[in-house]
């Protein structure tokens, strides 16, 4: 555990998308930082927001000394977690992994900090971020959850590009520009598909029962949040033409009566949760760059009894990675 401390040595590994966003989420929260160690495959320097990190190559030897260590991590590659996580931990430190080697760990506690954050009480030295559209979906489910208890789940993702990184970013922007200058498409980066003016079904390598690997970590990964392995999910997960926040349509079924006011007055008064009422609507344009989790769209089945429909939007960037991993920091320092 750590100890009670004024401010706390962090270390901050990769300064990719999710990285960059770290270090601005610390620096607008005031995390109390004795030293900050920023580290990436290779020294140099990077800007965020006008201010000027020095990055050195990360080693074994960069952890001593170290109290809390964020592993940024790249969503579908092996992250710096696997190599290094074990030395941070013996040295001293508390691992957070934004990385998704260790989210089904049973001895890795998988954490939301509004939905389940006494499993933090479990962690050995590494606790793990989810993935960023199973982050937004629990903080909708889980109010919901524990009152009416969820049976079944169907939600559609509508990613944005910068869930696959900078370079798919670029992608977004330079497809689009071409399409409408009339010009060829560049070839794509870090996605399988253009994605400028384009969309596609199929986010991750397809794996058992046709569904991929995005798909079946938001089905797997909410089992184990919510400590429900027998809710039933099932997930498609889909990349739009839009830069930041991702969108979800969720329809779920409850066990117990409910009724769309039910709902709404439980997500009002949740952390977490901006509740969008009609005529407006939960939009990734507006979404993007905050910290809430928008849900708006609410709205009965009308064929079934307690079973509802919803539209949850969040910064896949923030709340998806970078704001969840500190706020789990943020818990530990305050526990």
């Amino acid at each position: 555990m750590l100890p009670k401390r004024q401010a706390y040595n962090l270390c901050v590994v990769g300064v990719g998308a999710v990285g960059i966003e770290i270090l601005r989420v610390l620096k607008q929260r005031r995390f109390p930082v004795s030293k900050l160690t920023v580290l990436a495959r290779s020294a140099r320097s990077t800007e965020v927001d006008g201010s000027s990190y020095p990055v050195q190559a990360v080693s074994s030897e960069a952890f001593e000394g170290q109290e809390i260590v964020l592993f940024a991590g790249t969503e579908g590659e092996k992250g710096a977690a696997v190599t290094y996580a074990q030395e941070a931990i013996r040295r001293g430190a508390v691992c957070i992994d934004n990385g998704a080697d260790f989210r089904m760990d049973p001895k890795v506690p998988l954490v939301v900090p509004e939905v389940n954050p006494e499993d933090l009480n479990k962690h050995q030295g590494l606790i793990a971020n989810p993935n960023c559209s199973t982050i937004q979906m629990v903080v909708a489910l889980a109010p919901l959850h524990r009152k009416f208890k969820i049976r079944r789940v169907i939600v559609s993702t509508y990613q944005a590009a910068s869930g696959a990184g900078n370079k798919a970013v670029g992608s977004l922007l330079a497809e689009t520009a071409a399409a409408l200058e009339k010009r060829p498409l560049p070839p794509p980066e870090a996605m399988p598909q253009p994605i400028g003016f384009n969309v596609f079904p199929h986010i991750g390598p397809f794996q058992e029962l046709g569904y991929t690997s995005e798909e079946w970590k938001m089905v797997k990964e909410t089992q184990k949040i919510l400590h429900n392995e027998k809710m039933a999910i099932t997930a498609t997960a889909v990349r739009v033409p839009v830069k930041d926040a991702h969108s979800e349509s969720i329809y779920l079924e409850t066990e117990r009566p409910a009724t769309v006011e039910d709902l709404k007055a439980l997500w009002r008064k949740s952390p977490g949760i901006l509740l969008v009422e009609e005529p407006k609507v939960p939009m990734p344009i507006e979404a993007a760059h905050r910290d809430e989790v928008f849900i708006g769209r609410v709205r009965p089945d009308p064929f079934m009894k307690n079973a509802f429909t919803c539209w949850v939007v969040s910064d896949n960037l923030r709340k998806g990675a970078a704001l969840n991993a500190v706020q789990i920091a943020e818990l530990l320092i305050k526990n």
